[in-house]
């Protein structure tokens, strides 16, 4: 998605330990207009997939999944960061390492609302590693649901993650796929720019 691109080119800032940082827009500030255009291209490119639900998982790819789930027009779900008391013990479960955080947490979702007839949509601001997919595809994988995909906004992809996942057989479709970020310079799969 150029119009991903260029926004990445005009407000995002590499950082130390391979960080791009995107929060003008896209996860601590949310441009909503702009989150607006990746919901209607994420929904473009899954119209045809009988997705019922969006999946994501706290906090940052709320936004995005957001988008999507209202442009889909379809209920959006996310995984909470489990500890919390008003969380019931009837839920799907898994570890996820936060690359982010350098830290593991557990995910949890309500059985109440994956359903083994879902056709689940898995949504996310970043994939790297693919550690918050995988999550995911286990809370899938343990409701009975369907998975028809995952939409990406932002895959680093030289750290491989969505190249893996493909491998696997899953769908994975990423908005804009960097595949280099050197010296403060942001290398698009697509065009080879910077």
């Amino acid at each position: 998605m150029k119009a991903l691109e260029d926004k990445i080119r005009a407000e995002g800032e590499v950082l130390t330990g391979d960080v791009l940082k995107v929060g003008s827009f896209l996860n601590q500030q949310v441009d909503t207009d702009f989150m607006n255009l990746i919901g209607q291209e994420g929904a473009r490119i899954y119209k045809d997939a009988g997705i019922t639900k969006v999946l994501t998982i706290e906090a940052s790819g709320i936004a995005v999944a957001f988008a999507v789930a209202s442009n889909l027009h379809v209920p959006m779900v996310y995984a909470k960061k489990y500890g919390g008391t008003n969380i019931s013990s009837e839920v799907y479960k898994t570890s996820v390492y936060s690359y982010t955080h350098k830290k593991t947490f557990d995910i949890v979702v309500s059985k109440k609302y994956i359903k083994p007839d879902d056709v689940i949509l898995l949504v996310d601001d970043f994939l790297a590693l693919g550690n918050a997919l995988n999550g995911l595809i286990h809370i899938v994988e343990q409701s009975g649901a369907s998975l028809a995909g995952a939409l990406i906004a932002i895959e680093k992809g030289y750290q491989q993650g969505g190249d893996l996942l493909r491998e696997e057989g899953i769908r994975v479709e990423s908005l804009a796929i960097i595949d280099s970020m050197e010296d403060g310079q942001i290398v698009f799969r697509d065009d080879g720019q910077s």
